[in-house]
């Protein structure tokens, strides 16, 4: 087997792994999960309560990812802490099957934030794979290639658990219509769970651990003390890469709005009576028409650069934040979902994308740990902010119009990053180590 089939064969299965997790973020963050716990579990201010809730789990997550990135690089260890991470999301999620009564809130929402917990985690060193998988002049292809993996099979799962929800009903009669209803949403969550389990298989299989690399003062030292000390370094020194550490103030600005948008969409809907029927529907239509968007990005990339892409996807946003205040009717849920399917996909892998090029790839973990806060971030602040404002407004209409300014103040700080010096720094730190044994 020759090295270009082999490296097309570890592209295929890295890329596999967002085919994998997206059911998490599909069914468990968006779609099923919210809808159930609003209109099963804690129906009393549900909407404030599961913003705090996905605020919690998303800053925990957070804090935890750059210091762990620190140590899997030095220790070259990152499918091992990928595998960490993806068993607690997955063994998280198919607990949350046990959670069927109203006083089991609180077991809902501790099960939720240690699913988040899992799933980003996984996602700080499954992100950090990315430039040692894919070569320079192909990484924007393969983080958009992966994302729209993501969709399709986010898609596929939930158009299962969709039938599961409406159709399961009929073969469990005695339990009556909420028994019922209840039943077959937990098993749609379970399926979450085995469906990840599942398909993450083929990245621990074929990706390989990249080499380890460290400065020549770390060889010799305690894996944890390395671990600290590089990320305690690299958050004081991280300003010497102006402008990586620029993108990732920008893309903190406005994954905050695109945040938002993905975890809060279906608890919206709830609160403005949407029926369950529209909200699955509109998640569904979202997967499938987000994979070829996905795509067209990563050429759109390839011909006017990551930056103008990226911001083309941001003035997108900005409309959809703008006409979501209008939003009466469940044909417009439709309508806007199809707006925000059109620039998912692409903004999020390109800029997956731009971190790696701007990074040393011998500190990927590190960085991805970075891009992980800022990343994270946007489900802390976003849904804080949205829970916050519904409170003291009484309706969530002005919370989406508000998220119009994370995409203005992103477009504008964009223009601050030089992608050219950025990539030109990140190899001078790489020239700087040295291989060393495992």
């Amino acid at each position: 087997m020759d090295n270009e089939h082999l490296h097309k064969l570890q592209i295929r299965a890295w890329t596999m792994y967002d085919w994998a997790n997206s059911a998490f973020a599909t069914s468990v963050m968006g779609a099923i999960l919210p809808n159930y716990f609003g209109a099963y579990i804690a129906t009393e201010g549900s909407l404030a309560l599961w913003g705090y809730t996905v605020a919690i789990g998303s800053l925990i997550a957070a804090l935890l990812s750059p210091v762990l990135g620190a140590i899997a690089d030095f220790r070259g260890s990152k499918k091992k802490f990928l595998a960490v991470f993806a068993g607690l999301g997955i063994l998280s999620t198919a607990l949350l099957f046990f959670v069927d009564k109203p006083e089991e809130w609180l077991l809902c929402c501790i099960l939720y934030i240690l699913g988040t917990i899992g799933f980003a985690g996984s996602l700080v060193f499954y992100d950090s794979l990315l430039p040692h998988v894919a070569r320079e002049d192909e990484i924007d292809q393969v983080s958009s290639r992966g994302y729209a993996l993501g969709y399709i099979g986010g898609g596929i799962l939930l158009l299962v658990n969709i039938v599961m929800i409406f159709f399961g009903p009929k073969l469990t009669p005695d339990l009556g219509e909420r028994g019922s209803t209840m039943l077959w949403m937990r098993l749609s969550l379970a399926s979450v769970a085995l469906w990840w389990a599942i398909f993450s298989i083929p990245l621990f299989r074929r990706v390989q651990e990249p080499t380890r690399m460290a400065e020549a003062s770390e060889v010799g030292e305690k894996v944890w003390k390395v671990g600290f000390a590089r990320f305690l370094k690299a958050f004081r020194d991280i300003r010497k890469f102006k402008d990586l550490f620029w993108f990732l103030l920008t893309f903190l600005v406005y994954a905050n709005g695109i945040g938002t948008i993905i975890t809060m969409a279906a608890a919206f809907a709830t609160d403005l009576g949407f029926s369950t029927i529209t909200i699955l529907g509109t998640f569904l239509m979202v997967q499938f028409v987000a994979a070829p968007f996905a795509i067209l990005f990563g050429k759109l990339a390839k011909k006017l650069g990551n930056k103008k892409a990226i911001t083309i996807s941001l003035l997108v946003y900005s409309v959809i934040a703008i006409v979501g205040y209008f939003m009466t009717k469940e044909w417009h849920f439709y309508a806007l979902g199809f707006g925000v399917a059109m620039v998912q996909g692409g903004s999020q892998a390109l800029s997956r994308s731009l971190v790696g090029k701007l990074m040393p790839k011998s500190k990927s973990a590190e960085f991805y740990g970075f891009f992980s806060v800022s990343e994270k971030f946007n489900t802390v602040v976003g849904p804080a902010l949205m829970a916050l404002v519904s409170q003291l407004t009484g309706s969530g209409r002005w919370g989406i119009v508000s998220l119009v300014i994370f995409f203005i103040a992103g477009i504008l700080m964009l223009r601050g990053v030089n992608v050219e010096r950025g990539i030109a720094r990140a190899e001078e730190e790489d020239a700087k180590m040295i291989v060393v044994g495992s």
